[in-house]
């Protein structure tokens, strides 16, 4: 029997995953029908959006901003959220994963989680069988499938993707509160992103990043 693996190797696939889902997205976010530029409205209130906070406030050297059409800027918001979410998990188990902590008992019938703990992350993650391999992709699809299903799509109008598990429940946060809390999200979702490159680049290319140099995790 295949258990679920612990948290590092889901994240790590799930951010694998998801930058594959929005590869396969931006054929239709840049098709030409939506090349119709964004109303003025909008533009004028960019700065007003989420995430719009300092060190860098509007920080966009490719200004993606002006790409495409009110859509576009919609999906470009829920991938950053996404993937901010999805680093947030990767960056945390590997972390994990490289102290040296992990879960009781079995991986698979011949795997121990206490095994797979002295490994480096992306070896372990090599030593998981397939079958296990094969449940964390339908775990993230199903995610996936169920957080785009909620309601009116936010390319349409609705409200950017939730977290499917575990739900929470904002309705009795103030709107001053839920901004503070959109903003931390995001930034500390860019922080992630910008970490779980740097663990990648150093795994695959020692010395790459200096100051994760000579660490046997990576």
């Amino acid at each position: 029997e295949i258990l679920i693996p612990p948290l590092t190797f889901y994240s790590y696939l799930t951010m694998k995953t998801f930058a594959l889902l929005a590869l396969a997205g931006s054929a239709a976010a840049f098709a030409p029908a939506a090349q119709q530029g964004r109303s003025t409205a909008l533009q004028a209130d960019l700065d007003s959006m989420a995430g719009y906070t300092l060190p860098i406030k509007g920080f966009d050297p490719l200004n993606l901003a002006d790409w495409g059409s009110d859509e576009t800027l919609a999906w470009f918001r829920a991938a950053e959220l996404k993937h901010g979410r999805v680093a947030m998990l990767a960056t945390t188990g590997y972390i994990v994963q490289a102290a040296g902590f992990h879960f009781p008992g079995m991986l698979s019938s011949d795997i121990s989680f206490e095994s797979l703990s002295p490994m480096k992350p992306f070896d372990a993650w090599a030593a998981v069988p397939d079958a296990g391999k094969a449940q964390i992709l339908l775990t993230i699809f199903a995610a996936e499938l169920a957080s785009e299903s909620q309601g009116t799509h936010y390319m349409k109008g609705g409200a950017t993707p939730t977290i499917v598990f575990p739900p929470i429940d904002f309705s009795g946060v103030s709107e001053k509160t839920m901004e503070l809390k959109q903003n931390r999200e995001l930034n500390n979702g860019r922080l992630a992103m910008i970490a779980i490159m740097s663990f990648v680049a150093a795994n695959a290319i020692p010395g790459s990043v200096p100051a994760l140099a000579g660490n046997p995790m990576f």
